[in-house]
């Protein structure tokens, strides 16, 4: 699929949690000519990541939008009860991962607004 992206002049990075660090994985994607910004893992193996990425700001930076990105979906799946799919229709799950979403959402903007400034 990342093949398919059309060029530009701008070099393209691709974001995935550690389980994304495998050696093939970051070789595809480098012969892409793609910067691979997956978390390393580094839990009983060498990272597949090296210096080469990690020295960015970039990188960095990548790793804590990642993160905000996926703290609603863990909140979905362990608060909200979304591990498995509650209907057997399409539309309706939909629906209630949109509404489970915008609940999400009031909740954090309640908390953002109760904070002292």
């Amino acid at each position: 699929m990342l093949s398919r992206l059309p060029a530009t002049k701008r070099r393209r990075t691709v974001a995935g949690d550690k389980g994304y660090d495998t050696a093939q994985f970051v070789a595809d994607v480098r012969e892409l000519g793609i910067t691979p910004h997956v978390a390393p893992n580094t839990t009983n193996r060498a990272s597949a990541i090296d210096g080469r990425t990690t020295r960015h700001g970039g990188h960095q930076l990548s790793q804590r939008i990642r993160k905000r990105i996926e703290e609603p979906f863990g909140w979905i799946k362990t608060i909200a009860g979304g591990r498995k799919l509650r209907y057997i229709a399409r539309k309706r799950n939909r629906a209630w991962f949109l509404m489970t979403g915008a609940v999400y959402n009031i909740i954090r903007i309640t908390a953002l607004d109760a904070t002292p400034a």
